[in-house]
């Protein structure tokens, strides 16, 4: 490989810092928001409210009509095949 490749120099030092002190100040304010987001599942489940629905219901809320549709029926094929549904 040529030298140059590995020169420190050709890398912009500056620029690399400013994007890495960025980048973690990103990754700070997404864990300050998973803390919150946890905190909020906890004050639902005290409140007497499934977390874990809750969460079901985000994921649903995510997708289109169609693509929910079509899921719903390919679970309901799957589960008659299974003989869970009546």
């Amino acid at each position: 490989m040529d030298d140059a490749a590995f020169n420190t120099e050709s890398v912009a030092s500056d620029q690399l810092k400013s994007v890495i002190e960025r980048l973690e100040r990103v990754y700070e304010e997404i864990d300050g928001l998973k803390a919150g987001a946890k905190d909020i599942l906890a004050e639902a489940k005290g409140n007497g409210l499934d977390p874990k629905i809750i969460k079901k219901c985000l994921a649903i809320r995510k997708k289109d009509h169609s693509e929910r549709m079509e899921e719903e029926a390919i679970l309901d094929l799957y589960l008659q095949a299974l003989g869970i549904t009546s």
